[in-house]
């Protein structure tokens, strides 16, 4: 593969790892004991005519099937293996911005580790993205989910995805995307938006783009996903918004909250000004008007309180370089050479 960003390669077998990789593959892995021995085989096949360096990195964020064992058995026969097991189960999210963290190619591919993503079509990504663009975004043009619980919502949230981020593609959902790994370094993923990587790219000023990739029906094991991370969603998906709205500007939108805000309280006071000593009637038992008045007042509060909030978390973590995982062991390839070798003191 002829490509601008990956320097040529040598060929043979790479005895070690260089410490700056030409591609990493993070794949989060969450009860797949059964998917990982055919997906590492389906990853490797995929890069074994590239001639590229590259590194597996799987995230087991804290299963409970005997996956984090896998992982450990496969690191001792895979030199590319990097197997970062966390504490306890953090999201998908927190698991993905470790595999990202952990990366040392120049390359970033992300992808499920449940089959449904297919490996196959890691070339393609690679080119496309060497045709000029910072991220490539898959795209399960023909999707192999249940179509009320999966596609539908799926569906409807691309769409509005699309409308409020002013990033449209048709899936926000796809895990299998490549990134330039400086796109990602600049990047902090909280919550649920490792799904709106492409909106927060935009907003960094990414060139992004999609093409149709493979999707499988799953094989073994249950489906993570479901109706109940909507809301969650959906509340990132205002985070999102307001980052591309009002991140370097939130008086634009506190301000004009706080004026219609005040505008409407002394509307309001005028006209209990004009009925009370106009009309002579009693500002006495009118529970409504103070319930309309405390429900508005307390809706602005607590969507302000939620955008500061958010803000205050992030620079909190940033400005305190916290991670939002914390990694329990790291197992990785170790040559024979390296396991019977006197210890130096």
């Amino acid at each position: 593969m002829n490509s601008s960003f990956f320097p040529q390669q040598t060929e043979g077998s790479l005895p070690s790892l260089p410490i700056r990789l030409d591609l990493s593959v993070v794949v989060p892995i969450y009860n797949e004991v059964d998917s990982i021995p055919q997906l590492l085989e389906a990853i490797q096949n995929s890069l074994q005519d590239t001639g590229l360096s590259y590194e597996i990195i799987c995230i087991d964020d804290g299963s409970r099937d005997g996956s984090a064992e896998q992982l450990k058995e496969q690191t001792q026969t895979i030199p590319q293996l990097r197997a970062i097991l966390l504490r306890r189960n953090y999201g998908q999210t927190p698991a993905m911005a470790a595999g990202f963290h952990y990366a040392r190619g120049q390359v970033i591919v992300s992808l499920d580790g449940d089959l449904q993503n297919d490996p196959a079509d890691i070339p393609r990504l690679l080119a496309k993205l060497d045709e000029g663009y910072d991220l490539v975004s898959g795209w399960r043009e023909k999707r192999q989910d249940a179509a009320l619980t999966r596609l539908l919502p799926s569906k409807i949230a691309n769409w509005l995805i699309g409308k409020i981020t002013g990033v449209k593609i048709h899936d926000y959902g796809c895990s299998l995307k490549a990134y330039r790994s400086e796109l990602l370094a600049d990047m902090n993923l909280y919550g649920e938006l490792h799904r709106f990587l492409p909106a927060l790219a935009f907003i960094e000023g990414a060139r992004i783009t999609e093409m149709p990739v493979g999707h499988h029906a799953r094989r073994y094991g249950e489906s993570k996903y479901g109706l109940g991370r909507t809301f969650r969603v959906a509340m990132d998906l205002f985070t999102v918004f307001f980052m591309k709205k009002f991140l370097t500007r939130p008086m634009h939108i506190f301000g004009y909250v706080g004026l219609l805000s005040w505008v409407v309280g002394v509307l309001l006071g005028l006209y209990l000004t004009f009925a009370k000593f106009a009309l002579g009637e009693s500002l006495e038992g009118r529970p409504l008007l103070i319930l309309t008045i405390l429900l508005l007042l307390t809706g602005i509060q607590l969507f302000s309180i939620g955008l500061l909030g958010e803000l205050l978390m992030r620079t909190y973590h940033e400005s305190q370089g916290r991670p939002i995982y914390r990694v329990r062991e790291i197992a990785e390839y170790r040559s024979r050479e390296d396991t019977t070798a006197p210890q130096q003191s």
